[in-house]
């Protein structure tokens, strides 16, 4: 049964070996002119059939500058980039997605050690961490779409990041194109170092945060996970850090959990002495509280210490069992 179950994923991947295959055995014949011949025969369809193939050749990890310089040399400047642009964010946004379905789960249930806290790390940064690998020439684009989708990156914050900040070197590159075929192999270079610059700029900017991420006093847990070791009856303590008027609010709070508001919290660490070698789990609204608490129990000596991942927004938006929720909610 459990083959039966992987059949779909497991066929995907087959799928998209065989199309990277494909288009490695076949890269001579990948070019400006066979793409140039292949859209005129598409007429005023030429656009949504050069969009196409640019976001397929992106998953079977053709490179896309062909397609950045391509696009400015074939259509100009404007729509050149706003086609390029399109192409190459449906293309990132389908390997995301065949990366999530295919190994994401796997990933998650194997990751330990230093690359579980990457993982953590960059789940944390988010999009800020999408905006950072499309601004650094460093990260090879098709590889990185595959690994963002590994990762728990929302979805809608990594297209929308993808879309915004590699509209600068897009339009760099259809510009490019747009300038003139024969000058293309000489202008490439000075792109790709002005693109560089911005990227390092960028790399010094958010690998502090990253680091810090990394370094964390605190393992997150999400809903479903937190839902199981309290149904299991495990020695699980839930910490609810938020103000007296919340934990009662329209969100409710987890069954079993202890009220201690944030500013409160430094004064009354002397009542969870007896916690400080048992699980704990922190829960906030979000997870911005629950994550300054984490620090507070870390200094106190607290050794088990997890946060609620998006805290009881995500619990409610599970549909998960509340308490004390105020009246109307």
């Amino acid at each position: 049964m459990r083959i039966v179950r992987l059949l779909p994923r497991l066929s995907l991947a087959l799928l998209l070996g065989a199309a990277v295959a494909w288009a490695g055995f076949h890269r001579g014949e990948i070019s400006f002119a066979a793409l140039d011949a292949h859209l005129a025969a598409l007429g005023p369809w030429a656009p949504v059939g050069y969009v196409a193939i640019y976001a397929l050749a992106t998953v079977a990890f053709v490179p896309g500058a062909l397609f950045g310089l391509a696009g400015g040399a074939l259509f100009g400047p404007v729509w050149g980039s706003v086609w390029n642009l399109l192409g190459a964010t449906l293309g990132a946004s389908l390997s995301f997605l065949v990366a999530r379905y295919t190994a994401g789960d796997w990933v998650e249930r194997k990751a330990s050690g230093l690359l579980k806290r990457l993982i953590e790390g960059v789940d944390a940064e988010g999009w800020r961490f999408v905006a950072f690998v499309r601004l650094v020439p460093l990260f090879p684009f098709n590889l990185s779409n595959y690994a963002l989708g590994l990762t728990r990156i929302r979805f809608v914050h990594y297209v929308i990041a993808s879309l915004v900040c590699m509209a600068p070197g897009t339009v760099a590159y259809t510009w490019l194109g747009y300038a003139g075929r024969s000058a293309l192999s000489g202008e490439a270079s000075a792109v790709r170092y002005a693109l560089l610059a911005v990227g390092l700029l960028a790399t010094i900017a958010l690998l502090p945060r990253l680091i810090g991420r990394m370094r964390r006093p605190f393992v997150w847990i999400d809903t479903q996970d937190l839902k199981r070791c309290l149904d299991g009856c495990e020695a699980v303590t839930v910490i609810d850090v938020r103000g007296p008027a919340e934990f009662t609010g329209p969100l409710g709070h987890i069954a079993g959990a202890h009220n201690i508001p944030l500013d409160q919290l430094g004064g009354r660490i002397g009542e969870l002495r007896n916690l400080q070698q048992t699980p704990v789990v922190l829960v906030c609204r979000t997870d911005k509280r629950s994550a300054a608490a984490s620090q507070i129990m870390r200094a106190a000596g607290f050794a088990q210490i997890n946060v609620l991942r998006r805290g009881m927004e995500q619990w409610n938006a599970d549909s998960l069992p509340v308490k004390g929720r105020s009246a109307g909610a």
